[in-house]
């Protein structure tokens, strides 16, 4: 069942939000000025009340997938700390890619943004609007690259991830693009 948006948050979330959980975010962009996006994008996330971004990989331009009539990507991952369910992080960040211009026309299509909950703690959860882990982050470098970045300090996830990457091809088909200081994003945004 597919609720409107004003009604999204009615909808009881099968994981409680008593506990502070730790979510991975894909972020890409491949319209306009990519770079931007992902730094409006960084500073949306940060400005909810439930939500702090912890920290954040590199940038990196990558070709598209899917959908190959396109321009590159600029593609990174935020650690995100919050207290929200999954459900509710999902609908922020589709707040977030509606207001920065998101138009869902072609499936893997040309994007100004585009947001991903990758991973949420051990969290598994499967419904109509939502999957976690993401049911194909595993088979994308664009993906496991940054989110290498922004898992340091984590050794098991590193090692999945390891483990992933060196049986992907296309991993040089990603390349870094600029280190991102989120800091200076969120400090311009005056949070």
């Amino acid at each position: 069942m597919t609720l409107p948006d004003d009604r999204r948050e009615a909808v009881p979330d099968p994981i409680g939000s008593e506990l502070r959980k730790e979510a991975y975010i894909g972020l890409g962009s491949n319209l306009g000025d990519r770079e931007t996006y992902l730094q409006d994008a960084i500073r949306e996330l940060g400005l909810h009340p439930l939500v702090d971004v912890v920290r954040v990989s590199d940038i990196y331009e990558t070709e598209p997938v899917g959908y190959a009539d396109q321009g590159r990507f600029l593609n990174m991952v935020a650690v995100v700390s919050t207290t929200l369910p999954p459900a509710s992080l999902h609908h922020h960040m589709k707040e977030i890619e509606d207001g920065l211009g998101r138009i869902r026309t072609i499936r893997n299509g040309p994007r100004t943004v585009d947001l991903d909950l990758l991973l949420m703690d051990d969290n598994v959860l499967d419904t109509s609007e939502l999957i976690i882990p993401h049911p194909r982050m595993w088979e994308r470098a664009f993906v496991l690259v940054p989110m290498r970045d922004a898992a340091k300090g984590k050794p098991h996830l590193l090692a999945t991830i390891a483990g992933h990457l060196d049986r992907l091809e296309g991993k040089e088909g990603v390349t870094r693009w600029s280190n991102f200081n989120w800091r200076s994003v969120s400090e311009r945004s005056g949070s």
